[in-house]
């Protein structure tokens, strides 16, 4: 079966199996590492990318139901050129990872939490955050990161 994605600005065309899934797809056709496969049951959001502004679990979603004219947002496309997206910034500061498997699908799970209308504070990010683990922190330094980059995207 021939699929095309838009990826991070990119158009990918590419021959494979209508059954390939969308991290699959990510990771061997279009060469971004960033997503992981963690659990391959959508419980554990390593593999959350953006489909147009969405988080999105790349592990339970064929690439072919993607539709052509969507935007797939990995972590690699998240940057401006050197410029950091302010999460990724609020990661850093927070010190919200530690061996960073989780990481890409965190942020990218938070910067959806944006537009989703997400309060703020710790309460509603650690909600919103549910599907989303790390098996490494206490959550304390990633919550505090959501919150901060949050407010740092509504205030901009």
């Amino acid at each position: 079966m021939r699929h095309q994605l838009r990826v991070n600005g990119r158009e990918f065309h590419f021959e494979a199996d209508a059954s390939l899934l969308l991290i699959d797809a990510i990771r061997e056709h279009c060469q971004l590492t960033g997503a992981n496969q963690g659990c391959d049951t959508a419980q554990c959001g390593t593999c959350t990318v953006l489909i147009d502004g969405a988080a999105v679990k790349a592990c339970n979603l064929l690439a072919a139901q993607v539709a052509a004219d969507a935007s797939v947002t990995t972590i690699e496309g998240l940057a401006i050129g050197d410029v950091l997206h302010p999460m990724q910034v609020c990661f850093s500061t927070h010190h919200a990872l530690q061996c960073g498997f989780c990481t890409p699908g965190m942020i990218l799970r938070a910067v959806a939490m944006e537009a989703e209308g997400v309060a703020a504070d710790d309460r509603a990010v650690r909600h919103a955050l549910a599907g989303n683990l790390c098996r490494c922190t206490g959550y304390e330094g990633i919550v505090a990161a959501v919150v901060d980059g949050l407010q740092q995207m509504r205030a901009r």
